[in-house]
Formats: structure tokens, sequence, C-alpha cells
């Protein structure tokens, strides 16, 4: 959005974002090992709100996707574009597979954590890059 009086700021997601951009992602570990991403407060796991900050992993691995050919206009100028769940360890993310052929991403497939835009909206959003 270009009007910042209508953006609407995430604090726990928004910030999480911009770490990873400097190359600082992280998840939220309980004592009991259950990974989570912000703004979590408690373990969606266990239910604890003791909640430490951890290194994510540098890559990941593929678990599932999907190749979008027909998107909703939030994504139109995206299109065609792959969206994965990606293992990294502790937790797994979603996001849209970048710097590849959507049609030659694949289960298994290494990746990295990349912030980049989108666009269609021109907002941030979470990318995943082949390792």
């Amino acid at each position: 959005m270009s009007d910042s009086e209508n953006e609407v700021h995430d604090a726990g997601f928004d910030d999480w974002l911009a770490a990873a951009e400097e190359g600082d992602a992280y998840y939220l570990e309980c004592a009991n090992g259950h990974g989570s991403l912000p703004p979590r407060r408690v373990c969606p796991d266990c239910g604890s709100t003791d909640l430490a900050e951890a290194d994510l992993p540098e890559t990941g691995e593929i678990q599932t996707f999907t190749v979008t050919h027909v998107p909703t206009p939030a994504f139109e100028d995206d299109a065609p574009y792959a969206t994965a769940v990606v293992d990294f360890g502790s937790v797994r993310l979603t996001g849209q597979v970048v710097g590849i052929d959507p049609e030659a991403v694949e289960t298994g497939l290494s990746v990295e954590l990349e912030i980049t835009v989108s666009e269609t909206t021109g907002e941030r959003v979470i990318g995943l890059r082949p390792a």
C-alpha cells in the first residue's frame, strides 16, 4: 500500500519479516523443544508461555507444494507461481518459491528463506529460493 495511513503493522510478524530480511530469521521455542513463529505468545503444542528465540536453520526442504496458474486478484501479477510448505526443523514455513521455474519445483528441494516483494501488491512476502 502506498497510503501509510491505511497500513496495518502486525508487530510480531512484521518485526519477524524485518529480521529475516537482515538475515536474522528466528523462530520461537518452548522448553519442551516445540517450535512456532511470531507473533505467538503461547506454544501451540503444550501451552507454555516461556518462549525463547532460536535461529532459523539456513536451509529447509520442500515437503509439499502447488503451482497456481489462475490466482486471486491479490496475486494476479505474480502468476504462475509455486507455493510450498518447507520443513526448517522445528518449524514449517509456507511461502512463494522464487528464482526457479514453477514447473521445476519438486518435493525434497532444498531452499533458503528470502523475503521478497509481491509483484501485485508491492508488499513483502516469504520467498523460498533454491539453495
